[in-house]
């Protein structure tokens, strides 16, 4: 049962094989047996959770006037805690809001639980999601079900690992340099990162308002189709909010892969790939090209400059979004001060860790008087160079191809004091949140040690359902995503 895909565990639910109290109750006694250990989530509420079942299966039973029910109605979710939620804390993996209950839900938050969706829980991250391996959370690191040694990503790590242990058959992350699709790979799940704007950000406290975006995070690629065709939709409320028409995210799962034009940048491929990252990545290659799709060699020349681009851009809006945590009107506030200026001191002093405080420090730096036009201003201009070069490399190809990360899941604390190193493992999946286009990746094999590979499948502005079907089809081959962690055996 827990292994089941969404589309699985709907028609149960529909058929009556299986009851949303009976499943969140399965989901809860996994969070209880493994959560310890994994640390993936910082709140569960139990109580909150059963009484949300028993309304899903009312729904389902045609009681009451929740309206009719859907495919997700039942089915138990966590969000990462970046998402406001009234009925539970949002602390953003940060002691700043380690108490902090939000008035009002996001926007992803309302169109889950009127979908009819189970919140189980809120789960861990990197601090104010600003990290590639949630080990900068205040409430300790994640650990990766594969291996409890080692990392599980970030800063959506917590969403990964829930899943990958199968404690929730789905959650939501976020995305800013990767951080849905990192964790998603490290884990050996599925996450997806939308066109920028395509899912709403209301709601979500904000880290890089420019880059960041919701996502879904689930076993399978089809999964993924059936929580955006919840969470995707225009928004009001937020002014990046895309107005399109509404689609069904699952409309090419059957597509045709004979003459898919598949874009393989030298960039992907290179020095500093895993040996064993390299060989999965390439299989699945081959795998597409047996059914019938078309290798098209590409360059993306200023790929290379995405991770310095991102660490300019992000930390910069960073430390204007996260000015208004101040302990003036709701978070931390420091308990011993002299004056409002030593108040703000102290408090954002206790309250931020340290690499909070750094990406604070290094975007002030790059806004700052006379060094605004030599940072700043550079990269935005170079973010639009890479945006450039993907639209270039979409008239040429349907698909971009590569690994997700270059690497597997690392030991805990082995990056943790070379932040280079660390933000080098982003330096495949920043591109995309830089030029708005949508990204996904899906597991692809495993390394020497017995670590999932992330196979990444970028597309142009809004070809979410085409990368969805793309990845399905590769899904119906191969069963690396039902794999199941051996240290949390269903």
């Amino acid at each position: 049962m827990l292994n089941a895909t969404l589309r699985e565990l709907s028609a149960a639910l529909a058929a009556k094989k299986l009851s949303s109290v009976e499943l969140t109750r399965a989901c809860l006694g996994r969070i209880e047996r493994h959560n310890g250990e994994l640390n993936a989530f910082i709140t569960a509420d139990a109580p909150q959770a059963l009484a949300a079942a028993e309304r899903a299966d009312a729904r389902r039973a045609g009681k009451g006037n929740a309206g009719e029910a859907g495919p997700l109605t039942g089915i138990p979710v966590a969000h990462k805690d970046i998402f406001c939620t009234r009925a539970m804390r949002t602390t953003c993996g940060s002691r700043m809001l380690e108490n902090y209950v939000s008035p009002y839900d996001a926007h992803v938050v309302e169109q889950l639980e009127r979908a009819g969706t189970v919140l189980v829980g809120k789960c861990n991250m990197d601090e104010f999601a600003m990290g590639s391996s949630t080990e900068t959370s205040h409430f300790g690191p994640a650990r990766n079900p594969w291996d409890k040694r080692r990392v599980t990503g970030g800063s959506s790590g917590g969403s990964a690992a829930a899943v990958a242990a199968r404690l929730v058959p789905a959650a939501t992350g976020t995305d800013t340099g990767g951080s849905i699709r990192q964790p998603a790979a490290l884990s050996g799940v599925c996450g997806l990162k939308p066109t920028y704007g395509v899912v709403s950000r209301y709601g979500i406290v904000a880290f890089a308002s420019s880059l960041d975006q919701a996502g879904p995070i689930a076993k399978s690629a089809a999964d993924l189709a059936l929580l955006m065709n919840v969470m995707a939709g225009f928004d009001e409320r937020d002014s990046t909010s895309v107005e399109r028409p509404k689609e069904d995210y699952g409309r090419f799962l059957d597509t045709e892969l004979k003459g898919l034009r598949i874009g393989v940048p030298k960039e992907y491929f290179g020095e500093g790939v895993d040996a064993g990252v390299l060989r999965a990545v390439e299989a699945a290659l081959r795998w597409y090209e047996a059914q019938g799709a078309r290798r098209v060699d590409l360059q993306l020349p200023t790929s290379p400059l995405g991770v310095p681009v991102y660490y300019v851009i992000a930390p910069a809006e960073a430390s204007s979004n996260l000015s208004r945590f101040d302990g003036v009107r709701y978070g931390h506030r420091a308990q011993g001060y002299s004056d409002l200026m030593d108040m703000y001191c102290r408090t954002r002093a206790e309250g931020f860790g340290a690499e909070v405080k750094q990406r604070i420090l290094v975007g002030t730096y790059v806004l700052s008087h006379g060094y605004y036009d030599a940072y700043y201003l550079q990269a935005q201009k170079v973010r639009r160079l890479i945006a450039r070069d993907f639209a270039q490399a979409f008239e040429r190809c349907d698909v971009i191809l590569g690994p997700t990360s270059p690497t597997t899941a690392f030991e805990i604390g082995a990056k943790a004091s070379d932040p280079v190193q660390m933000y080098l493992n982003d330096i495949f999946t920043v591109s995309a949140p830089l030029a708005g286009v949508p990204a996904l990746s899906i597991p692809c094999g495993f390394d020497e040690a017995g670590l999932p590979v992330g196979l990444q499948l970028t597309g142009d502005y809004f070809s979410e359902a085409r990368l969805i079907g793309i990845a399905h089809r590769y899904q119906q081959a191969t069963d690396w995503h039902l794999r199941v962690p051996k240290e949390t055996p269903l």
